[in-house]
């Protein structure tokens, strides 16, 4: 018999069909308010293979069972996890960063702690890079950063704060030197963010289409990256949750590729992708 046919056989035989396709992003739109279009079907099947095959089974409508079976509640973060976790890199949008640097942070209350929430940290770089950022350009003032996301999987690896070396390259040099330490030995090919800059970054668990947990309020709010998931409906309620945890004259701030036009009236825009709350 040949290999590879019974290889492809067996891909074959575990087609993602459409009626399958509709349950999870039903499921994954009541849960975190992500909207996938068919056009994602590729992706759902490829991340959800391997668990299938963890299992031992044989659709994708005998996972969907067993997630929605309540009797492997592990299984269902792991499948929430897989179907929600974004790339992400340092100084994403670098423009961001240069408008905190230039515009906002000149004019923080000295000795009073400023506080950044990254609301869709996924695994750290954003938060991380808001930390460097605030530790170059507050000197005495004190800050905090917190970082959240839905995915329990990627905020393990954000508060380890451990990433491949090739996760650098968009890390100025002069940052990379001061606040990472870079892996030898066993661990050569990674870097380690210092541990006095870990200390001040905490990340929590959100869904952001649930009742908040009280975090307090922020001077800046990122939420970036992740409305492009969601229909209006949804980004407008995600965004009045949001709306509260931000000071007076605080800053909101979404990405490049997003808008609040017809999302929220509350706040005003103040450069592309920028609004402040007034």
């Amino acid at each position: 018999m040949n290999p590879g046919a019974c290889k492809e056989s067996t891909m074959n035989a575990l087609a993602l069909t459409d009626r399958e396709f509709g349950q999870f992003q039903s499921w994954l739109y009541q849960a975190a308010g992500i909207n996938l279009s068919l056009a994602k079907k590729a992706l759902v099947a490829g991340r959800l293979f391997k668990r299938i095959k963890h299992y031992d089974l044989d659709s994708y409508d005998s996972y969907f069972k067993l997630i929605m079976s309540g009797q492997r509640a592990d299984e269902l973060q792991v499948a929430l996890d897989l179907l929600t976790t974004n790339e992400t890199y340092f100084f994403r949008e670098p423009k961001h960063f240069d408008f905190l640097r230039d515009q906002v942070l000149p004019h923080a209350t000295p000795g009073k702690t400023f506080r950044v929430w990254s609301a869709a940290s996924s695994s750290g770089e954003e938060p991380y890079s808001l930390a460097m950022a605030l530790a170059e350009g507050l000197g005495t003032t004190p800050w905090e950063v917190i970082g959240s996301d839905i995915s329990s999987q990627v905020l393990v690896k954000a508060r380890s704060g451990h990433y491949p070396m090739e996760r650098a390259r968009t890390l100025p040099q002069p940052l990379l030197v001061k606040y990472c330490l870079k892996g030898t030995g066993n661990q050569e090919g990674t870097f380690l963010i210092d541990r006095s800059l870990r200390n001040r970054v905490k990340f929590t668990q959100v869904n952001l289409n649930e009742t908040l947990p009280d975090l307090g309020e922020f001077d800046v709010i990122f939420l970036r990256n992740v409305m492009i998931y969601f229909d209006r409906p949804t980004k407008s309620k995600v965004v009045a949750r949001l709306l509260p945890r931000l000071k007076r004259g605080g800053y909101f701030i979404v990405s490049h590729s997003e808008s609040l036009n017809g999302v929220c009236d509350a706040l005003t825009l103040v450069a592309p992708s920028i609004y402040r709350k007034p």
